[in-house]
């Protein structure tokens, strides 16, 4: 357990985690915080695991099963689940083989598939890449500030960006340099930038922050050691300046789950929560979101 109890537990990031003071993507809320965590299951399934911040923490699963053939996503992105007349709209990116797709489909209020997902094709050469992630930053009505970005981590350590515009994607960047790293979880959205907390195979702990321009992603420290064993970290917006981290091993098929204050290099708070209950040994993960309104980034 040394590796999983990080120091600097704040106050701020303490009461954010109390029920009074605990809020929901958009709202005020009486119940823990939470990560929507998302898979795809060996079968073609998808499952959303509602991971609660309550001592100790605690999960709770919903499976739609066959909304893909067995083995056929390899890496998904953040997929967005909105009420639909029949239940649940569920969309988002996917690489299937060497190509991506755009994802889309209904679900019932029972959990069953209305219609076979919708599968659009983007375009190929993914083979080489681990790692898929989109962000969506929509100003609070009436705003009308809007702004999607891809970023997806090649296996040579180059991390690429795009820029996406309803539906299509437009190169927007390519930076070297991130070969260590072995996952990233988006902590902070804005209209100028995207912040993303990512672990290393040497156990360290960054924020990247990457301008929404041409500057080159900015890379802070925030732990140099003891990071090392997830490989799947996740994160949602726990009250206004904190975040719920997820990190998954997938060599043991565990969880833990974390607090973490307003991001703020070597300083930034974190406070472990213990282990998360049950088995983690789905082989694609992502993060289910709200409607982009309402799918908060706060952590810097």
């Amino acid at each position: 357990m040394n590796r999983l109890t990080t120091a600097l537990a704040g106050s701020a990031v303490l009461l954010a985690l109390t029920p009074a003071a605990a809020q929901a993507t958009g709202g005020a809320t009486s119940e823990a915080c939470k990560v929507w965590q998302g898979t795809v299951t060996a079968d073609g399934g998808h499952r959303r695991s509602d991971v609660r911040a309550t001592p100790p923490p605690t999960t709770v699963n919903r499976l739609v099963n066959g909304v893909y053939k067995p083995g056929q996503v390899r890496l998904s992105a953040r997929q967005v689940d909105e009420p639909a007349p029949q239940g649940a709209q569920r969309g988002g990116y996917v690489v299937i083989g060497d190509a991506l797709y755009w994802s889309v489909y209904v679900a019932d209020t029972n959990g069953s598939v209305v219609d076979q997902p919708v599968l659009r094709r983007i375009g190929g050469g993914w083979s080489s890449f681990g790692l898929l992630e989109v962000s969506q930053y929509q100003a609070p009505y009436p705003g009308k500030i809007h702004r999607e970005a891809a970023y997806a981590l090649r296996n040579d350590g180059v991390l690429y960006r795009w820029r996406i515009d309803n539906g299509t994607w437009h190169a927007a960047g390519a930076y070297a340099g991130f070969a260590s790293v072995k996952s990233m979880a988006l902590i902070a959205k804005t209209p100028t930038y995207d912040t993303f907390l990512a672990n290393t195979r040497g156990g360290a702990l960054y924020t990247i922050r990457i301008p929404a321009g041409s500057a080159k992603p900015i890379v802070t420290p925030v732990r140099t050691r003891t990071w090392q064993g997830f490989e799947t970290l996740s994160a949602m917006a726990c009250g206004r300046n904190s975040t719920l981290l997820l990190g998954i091993d997938k060599d043991t098929k565990t969880a833990y789950l974390y607090a973490v204050g307003h991001a703020n290099g070597a300083s930034t708070p974190i406070k472990s929560l213990g282990k998360v209950s049950g088995s983690f040994e789905d082989p694609v993960y992502f993060r289910w979101a709200p409607i982009p309104e309402f799918d908060v980034a706060n952590g810097d």
